[in-house]
């Protein structure tokens, strides 16, 4: 379809966009320590300008550094050096006919002492985030009126750096919004108690800005159009906050929602539908004139083209998206939405930046590493290349021995590309995996790509290909441990449930093993109407997945009805069930059960591998094949190996 409203020209201020799609802020981790801007951090933008963009909103930029800093590598302006780094990154972006704001921020509570060298963290009162579980220092008066000076110092570097405009974050319970918020500001001074004072804030720093900056210099302000927590903003307040900021001269305001204490309504895991938050930025436009900027958790063009239709917004932000596609933009326009790769709503992006390293995506191993897979090496010269397994290792390899210019051949054992998406795909609420799957087969169908459906691989129809190495991406195969009963009749692996090969017998239904895909096998028994308990031998289940994820799931599963078991071991299985042991006091129970599902993980399949190396050309296992884990890991060993592949 044409998507002619997002697609059309807009306007911030006197500043026009050339669409309507703005890549709203993100973490990225990608800057040099000191905050100064570096390669890594401009190309991660530049590709993203490159991919059609029309407004990129840079990651949260501290304004200063002894209080401010939310992350080890994260960019900053608040030093005249920085301006230089800043200038290199504008004039990248505008090199692709994109905009750039810099948002400038304070974590505020939101953070903890190890990032700020140990001092103790600062907000406007002594109120705790339930999340980061330190306890603040309030700012004295003098603090504050410090910290509008810094916001305004932020903006003057940006300008001076060449940003188009600047975005204040008062959103997801960051130091402005705890000044706005009831919850959060409990001050008496001239920066809280009534609704005005608590706006004083964000009032002195926008007079400020036009000040230094002039009438005309764009300010954007990011709102939590509702906190999602009792005793903090309400859509009916942010309303009146949005008058306001309107009122002292901003020029476009950025609707999100939720603090980190409500933290599944700022970054949604993949239960939550597109568009599910409209009805707020709905609201603030209505009651405003300025343009309005919006999220609303978009990953498809055809959402963002009816929310602009209904007139939800003015502007569309399209944040972990571009994550997973930098091109998004561009396909959309061109006509081959297809070939989006989705994102699939794991939040694995923001994992990585929690765990103080740059941002990461699991469906795009390019994320985040623009500088190391920015010059590939095209002497591929038509050479064979066979690739053994169409699943998201094997098809990413493919592609990029397709860009290197090599001739790869899949060869898929089964009649569909995916691989183990065919089977993921499956539970309830993975309509977003289908769809990067989907998007994943549209890309390899169109290279022109050979594809050899329904072709177990040999070491014979190998060598017919003459090729000049091989790339094992055959999978894994399911783990079965040695348990008493564990072949009963009784018993199934996930794969063999998901795929339809056997199905369970009426009755009630024991997962054994809390990991991804035993958690997804369980809910959706559990919306079929199942009694369902859930075993796990770790005392957590859903190991590795980020915890707004994990939280969302639990909060499902516990209405479905669904029980969960952790730190239990499986001794034995029969015809009525498993008995477990207690890991710390190795106490045994039974847990009665009509079926039993087994999903443990899967072990390498790569039996292939020592014969295909006697042929004496390079083999190559990657993803599954070579170690099991997610699609995270299968597909950027995929892609590293497919890169460095005879160089």
């Amino acid at each position: 379809m044409a998507f002619t409203k997002l697609f059309e020209e807009g306007k911030i201020g006197k500043l026009t966009l050339k669409n309507r799609v703005v890549m709203p802020a993100m973490g990225v981790g990608l800057a040099e320590p000191d905050g100064h801007a570096n390669e890594h951090i401009i190309r991660y933008y530049e590709e993203r300008a490159r991919g059609g963009v029309g407004l990129i909103i840079t990651e949260v930029t501290r304004v200063e550094p002894m209080y401010g800093t939310a992350c080890p590598c994260q960019l900053g302006a608040y030093k005249l050096s920085h301006i230089t780094g800043i200038q290199r990154l504008t004039d990248r972006v505008h090199r692709h006919g994109a905009r750039i704001f810099m948002q400038l921020h304070h974590p505020g509570r939101e953070n903890h002492a190890i990032q700020i060298e140990g001092r103790q963290i600062v907000a406007p009162s002594e109120v705790m985030c339930k999340v980061c579980q330190e306890m603040p220092r309030a700012l004295s008066t003098e603090e504050v009126e410090g910290l509008v000076k810094a916001f305004v110092n932020g903006a003057v570097i940006a300008k001076a750096g060449g940003m188009d405009g600047v975005e204040l974050h008062g959103a997801h319970g960051y130091l402005l919004n705890e000044f706005m918020s009831p919850y959060t500001n409990k001050r008496e001074d001239k920066y809280g108690g009534s609704f005005e004072k608590r706006l004083t804030i964000m009032q002195e720093i926008i007079a400020g800005i036009r000040e230094q900056c002039g009438p005309d210099y764009p300010i954007s302000v990011r709102i939590s159009a509702d906190e999602f927590v009792d005793g903090g903003l309400k859509i009916e307040d942010t309303v009146e906050i949005a008058k306001c900021l309107e009122s002292w001269g901003i020029n476009v305001i950025n609707v999100s929602t939720g603090i980190y204490e409500s933290s599944t309504t700022i970054v949604e895991p993949a239960s939550f539908a597109q568009g599910w938050k409209k009805h707020l930025a709905l609201a603030i436009k209505g009651a405003v004139s300025i343009p309005v900027i919006a999220v609303n958790n978009i990953k498809e063009p055809s959402v963002a083209e009816t929310l602009l239709e209904e007139g939800v917004c003015d502007f569309i932000g399209v944040a972990r998206a571009n994550l997973a596609d930098p091109e998004w933009s561009r396909k959309a326009e061109c006509g081959k939405e297809a070939e989006i790769n989705r994102c699939i709503g794991c939040l694995n992006c923001f994992g990585a930046i929690g765990a103080n390293g740059h941002i990461k995506c699991t469906v795009n191993p390019r994320c985040g590493r623009e500088v190391e897979f920015d010059k590939i090496n095209r002497n591929g010269d038509g050479r064979t290349v066979a690739v053994i397994g169409g699943g998201p290792a094997g098809m990413e390899a493919a592609l990029t021995l397709k860009e290197r210019g090599f001739k790869p051949v899949i060869f898929e054992k089964e009649n569909v590309l995916g691989g183990q998406l065919n089977l993921a795909d499956k539970p309830v609420l993975k309509d977003k995996l289908g769809a990067y799957k989907n998007g994943l087969i549209a890309r390899v169908e169109n290279s022109g790509i050979e594809v050899r459906l329904g072709t177990e691989a040999t070491v014979e129809n190998v060598k017919d290909v003459d090729p000049v190495g091989v790339f094992l991406t055959s999978g894994g195969t399911p783990i079965i441990p040695p348990i008493p009963g564990i072949d009963g009749s009784n018993v199934i692996t996930a794969e063999e449930f998901l795929s339809g090969a056997k199905d369970v017998k009426d009755g009630s239904v024991v997962v054994i093993g809390g990991g991804n895909t035993g958690m997804e096998v369980a809910e959706t028994l559990c919306y079929k109407g199942r009694e369902v308990t859930l075993v796990e031998m770790l005392d957590q289940i859903g190991r590795g997945l980020y915890p707004s994820v994990l939280v969302d799931y639990i909060t499902r599963v516990t209405k479905q009805g669904e029980k969960i078991c952790t730190g239990q071991k499986v001794l034995s299985v029969d015809d009525k069930g498993i008995v477990i042991q207690s890991t710390k006091d190795h106490t045994e129970a039974r847990v009665d059960a009509d079926n039993v599902i087994v999903a443990l993980g899967v072990k390498s399949e790569n039996a292939l591998l020592k014969p295909l190396k006697e042929l004496g050309i390079p083999v190559l296992a990657a993803g599954d094949a070579n170690v099991p884990g997610r699609i995270m890991e299968a597909t950027l060993d995929a892609v590293n190996l497919a890169y460095g592949f005879m160089e």
